[in-house]
């Protein structure tokens, strides 16, 4: 799984909140064998590998780009403590 924010409008910027959010984010999924201990952490690039499926893989997508533009809330709920 792939998320970035290399393509967004000139001038965008990743607030330090989101980044903070997205590594814990990574953090947690770690250990819950989500994704590999290899997962890339931006700060405007982030990559997750082994990801147990496809509807899996596209969730946490979907919710890693909206944080990217920042609305957390969808990696709140896609990722649980």
């Amino acid at each position: 799984m792939k998320a970035d924010a290399l393509t967004a409008r000139p001038g965008h910027a990743v607030d330090d909140t989101v980044n903070d959010a997205l590594l814990a984010a990574i953090v947690r999924l770690v250990p819950q064998r989500e994704t590999g201990p290899d997962a890339y952490a931006g700060p405007v690039y982030f990559k997750l590998h082994g990801v147990p499926s496809e509807e899996r893989a596209r969730e946490l997508a979907a919710a890693f780009h909206a944080a990217l533009y920042g609305d957390l809330e969808p990696l709140n709920c896609a990722v649980h403590e």
